[in-house]
């Protein structure tokens, strides 16, 4: 597949959709404020201003989802959305980077 070329989204629900989008949110302001990746105390604390705010819709999507009847996550699919949307590198900069040697 050419690299402009994605794969599909997976068919999701519009509440699963929301769940994707919020978390994604969270993981990218997680990965700002990281310390172990360095950078400048503003740029972290901007991020962890607006943390807040977008983990409240994380919550309120999670809380749609179970209101209207949608019981479990299915890791499968929405796994395979967060991998299109590039969900394992924004993850990535969440983690403590391996010790330079």
């Amino acid at each position: 597949m050419p690299p402009s070329e994605l794969p599909p989204l997976p068919a999701l629900t519009r509440a699963e959709g929301e769940l994707i989008d919020r978390y994604l949110e969270v993981l990218d302001l997680l990965g700002r404020i990281n310390p172990a990746r360095g950078g400048h105390t503003y740029g972290g604390l901007r991020a962890a201003q607006a943390l807040a705010g977008k983990a409240a819709g994380l919550r309120d999507a999670l809380a749609l989802m179970h209101e209207r009847g949608e019981s479990e996550l299915h890791g499968g699919t929405l796994g395979r959305a967060l991998r299109v949307l590039d969900g394992e590198r924004r993850a990535g900069r969440v983690s403590v980077p391996p010790e330079d040697t």
